[in-house]
């Protein structure tokens, strides 16, 4: 594959494959390649000056492949190394290179989806202590209410393929509790991690029916297609070609085995040696 002029999708990872499975299916004409530094993941409980790092050399070996536009789908990632990256790394190394993440176009719709203006954000250790969704949420939307909940158990769950095994209902009930218990006028809760949409059938089965339960993938699609339209000069950057290439930095057998549970169909993925050259 060439893989020249295609949009970057980064995750820590599995959990960006529901990313960007939405946003391959809202936008079906553009090269992909997907990486997931599977070999240093998880994310979650690393401090801010390590996920800074490790979010800087995947979005720079995307750039060496000729992405001129990355995402970060990854909620960690964008919490705690998107904005040091955009304001300190992009302006003085690569001028013409953009890098996007999935918090923003999360806190610019969540309030559309609440009626009591208090919502429930749940995400791993890193997220939650970054208070990144309360500060967005709070630039667009400064009357709601936000209130949130950390899952350190739900992303092992979901990697190690038991999200639908019945041990998991009880971490499911767990968080949803604790999380229900700091207001009992939560309308919307925002699952602020891209592994979470896999636990969507048992949460549903916890939560009451007058509870939104909301995914990032559509939200981030659509803002995605948004600001493609909104910048043209990107758009010609970018190859028509409808070819996805994935790439991980830990075993390829391994990540095409569980990957295939995320992004709903078979992946063929190559290895890459981040520590080459360091």
């Amino acid at each position: 594959m060439n893989d020249k002029n295609a949009i970057g999708v980064f995750d820590s990872g599995y959990g960006g494959l529901t990313v960007f499975k939405a946003i391959a299916e809202k936008l079906p004409e553009y090269n992909y390649i997907y990486f997931g530094d599977n070999a240093r993941s998880p994310y979650g409980d690393h401090s801010f000056e390590t996920v800074y790092h490790y979010t800087l050399d995947c979005v720079e070996w995307l750039f060496e492949q000729g992405c001129p536009l990355v995402i970060l789908a990854c909620n960690t990632a964008s919490a705690k190394a998107l904005r040091s990256i955009q304001q300190n790394v992009l302006p003085y190394n690569y001028p013409n290179r953009r890098v996007l993440g999935v918090i923003r176009p999360t806190a610019e719709v969540v309030g559309q989806y609440t009626e009591t203006g208090k919502i429930g954000v749940m995400g791993t250790r890193g997220t939650v202590n970054s208070e990144s969704y309360l500060m967005e949420i709070n630039k667009f939307f400064p009357e709601i209410e936000v209130h949130q909940q950390s899952c350190p158990m739900w992303v092992p769950l979901v990697e190690n393929n038991e999200h639908l095994a019945p041990g998991a209902d009880y971490f499911v009930k767990k968080y949803i509790d604790q999380l229900l218990e700091k207001n009992d006028q939560i309308d919307c809760v925002l699952l602020a991690c891209t592994h979470y949409p896999l636990l969507i059938p048992k949460i549903n089965n916890v939560v009451p029916n007058s509870i939104r339960v909301l995914g990032q993938g559509e939200i981030v699609a659509d803002s995605l297609k948004d600001y493609l339209e909104r910048h043209p000069e990107m758009t010609r950057q970018l190859e028509l070609a409808s070819k996805k290439a994935f790439y991980t930095s830990g075993d390829p057998k391994t990540f095409d085995e569980h990957a295939s549970v995320f992004f709903g169909a078979d992946i063929a993925s190559m290895h890459v040696d981040l520590t080459k050259g360091k």
